[in-house]
């Protein structure tokens, strides 16, 4: 089991980005994307879920036919059900009804068992009603283990060691800006850790949902997976980001459709709000030098949602997002790929 415990820490590798033009209220500038859609199952929590193995390995060695179990709102449920079918383990993932259904799909296929949680938890969301599922499955199964991606250290420690160290060099110098999806905080946290004691003055910028408790404010309907929370993060605080951008799904669905057209590029829904969480900085005057947006996936599962019209329709919000392309573009917003 050793051996491939080590062969899960060497399958973390670099990300590429990329830059493009951003074309704004009659400025150009220009933004790095650092593309986490390339991990091997398509989004940043290839990092976490590795990190969570193997930290749960140290205290106690997985052995064949372990049993593992963990909330997901997808993309860490995706991460998990490849290196736990590597370490001939089982997978139990808790999901709800936002779980996209390409992601219920591929974690079907990779025979993970699913535990479906339909009860809200009364802050705009499901995960503290998956947290009791969870909970409950441990208790009256004593031999499960859980990663527990929301208070385990490993989570913020993987992004310090890998994700961090990555941003800084591709960046470079010059860096001055961060965007960072939150949902448990880790990302950021780990991030934050890593550039802070490089360089106290690069903007580090939370990117979180209207109605998500992550960075305060007031819980309420979620509608973007994977991005905001029913709680407040075990692992940032005030001192971890330099500023907290929440973004409205309207907005998060405008910025993807447009980013879509423009590049043929389609991103995931906390791409899309980290995007938004830029532009907010452009509109209140904050104009960096070299500024860089984790993408922590693409869009491919969300083709039937931040995508299609008929879940604008189910969803109450295709008025909404019709509103927020035409007022981008009527400020001139435009994506640009670079050539070269």
């Amino acid at each position: 089991m050793l051996q491939r415990i080590d062969e899960l820490r060497a399958s973390i590798a670099t990300t590429p980005i990329s830059t493009i033009v951003v074309e704004y209220r009659g400025r150009a500038h220009e933004l790095i994307l650092k593309h986490e859609s390339l991990n091997p199952t398509g989004s940043i929590k290839d990092r976490t879920a590795t990190g969570l193995l193997v930290d749960i390995d140290r205290v106690k060695p997985l052995v064949p036919g372990t049993v593992i179990v963990e909330s997901t709102s997808g993309n860490l449920g995706l991460a998990l059900a490849r290196l736990v079918r590597m370490l001939d383990c089982h997978f139990i993932a808790v999901i709800d009804e936002r779980t996209p259904g390409p992601t219920r799909d591929s974690l079907t296929a990779s025979g993970v068992e699913l535990q479906f949680v339909d009860e809200p938890d009364g802050q705009g969301g499901y995960l503290l009603s998956r947290l009791k599922a969870v909970r409950e499955l441990c208790s009256a199964n004593p031999d499960y283990r859980w990663p527990n991606q929301y208070h385990s250290n490993a989570n913020p420690l993987i992004h310090e060691q890998t994700t961090g160290p990555e941003i800084a060099r591709q960046g470079g110098r010059e860096l001055d800006a961060v965007y960072v999806a939150v949902s448990t905080g880790g990302t950021l946290a780990g991030i934050s850790a890593h550039l802070r004691t490089r360089d106290p003055a690069v903007r580090i910028v939370a990117v979180d949902s209207t109605g998500s408790l992550v960075t305060g404010g007031v819980g309420g309907h979620r509608l973007i997976a994977g991005l905001g929370a029913s709680r407040a993060s075990s692992f940032i605080n005030e001192t971890s980001y330099d500023a907290a951008a929440r973004i409205a799904p309207a907005a998060t669905v405008a910025a993807c459709r447009m980013f879509l057209e423009d590049t043929g590029v389609a991103l995931g829904g906390s791409s899309g709000s980290v995007l938004c969480g830029y532009l907010g900085d452009l509109d209140q005057g904050h104009f960096p030098r070299r500024a860089l947006c984790l993408c922590p996936d693409g869009g491919s599962k969300y083709l039937g949602t931040l995508y299609d019209d008929a879940w604008l329709d189910t969803v109450h919000i295709a008025e909404d997002v019709h509103g927020a392309i035409e007022r981008f573009r009527a400020d001139g917003l435009r994506f640009r790929a670079t050539t070269g």
